[in-house]
């Protein structure tokens, strides 16, 4: 093979091996950014250590945004594929795994609307920003679910190694996450209602002293 064979080659496949390498570097980034996320539902308690993980979980968040773009960028340019502005930014236009690219394209938008909402948070309400913010595993599973549909690496053992490796422990920092919310909603009740019972109780007493000083009163007049 020579040089300008090999050079024929990248110049034929060169945006599909971007885009190729841009997916799986967004999907990684992605990863990381959400399991940072849901570890940090634990609250490390050592100083400093939420601040960092923090940090971590937003760059990376931010990285996995711009490597998106790439995907769907270098995916234009690509000469086999032709999937036009629409096939990249329409769910389920694209004529390649439908279905697959079809999801992909609405973890890209998930992504956009969940990443920037950080910087939002402040006018929607802490509380409200939670709530939304924990939509962001769904754009680890149908990232993917669209790299297993409809990407070249699918087939690859080390790819699919390395999904099941980082999708178990994901899974189980989910569950913990959804049982750690469950524990702190039960204990802001528990503690709603002890709040209740304790102005009940001082309600009743100080009723109580009225009704002392009210019969007191009368006797002492006598």
């Amino acid at each position: 093979m020579t040089f300008a064979t090999i050079g024929d080659a990248l110049v034929g496949n060169g945006w599909w091996i971007a885009s190729r390498a841009s997916g799986l570097v967004a999907l990684v980034l992605v990863t990381i950014s959400v399991g940072i996320g849901l570890a940090m539902a634990g609250k490390p308690s050592r100083p400093g250590l939420s601040k960092a993980l923090l940090a971590v979980h937003e760059q990376t968040a931010l990285a996995g945004l711009i490597a998106i773009g790439l995907h769907g960028a270098t995916l234009l340019a690509d000469p086999w594929l032709k999937p036009g502005v629409g096939g990249v930014t329409v769910p389920f236009a694209l004529g390649y795994a439908t279905f697959f690219t079809g999801l992909g394209v609405i973890a890209a938008y998930l992504a956009l609307l969940l990443g920037l909402s950080f910087y939002a948070r402040k006018r929607v309400g802490a509380k409200l920003w939670r709530k939304a913010h924990r939509a962001t595993i769904l754009v680890y599973l149908l990232g993917l679910v669209h790299a297993l549909g409809a990407g070249s690496d699918a087939s690859s053992t080390a790819f699919r190694i390395w999904a099941a490796a980082t999708a178990v422990p994901l899974a189980a920092l989910f569950v913990y996450r959804l049982g750690a919310g469950a524990r702190l909603e039960r204990r802001r009740r528990a503690a709603a209602r002890a709040r209740g019972r304790r102005a009940r109780h001082r309600e009743a007493t100080r009723e109580g002293q009225l009704a002392q000083e009210e019969y007191e009163e009368p006797l002492m007049i006598r």
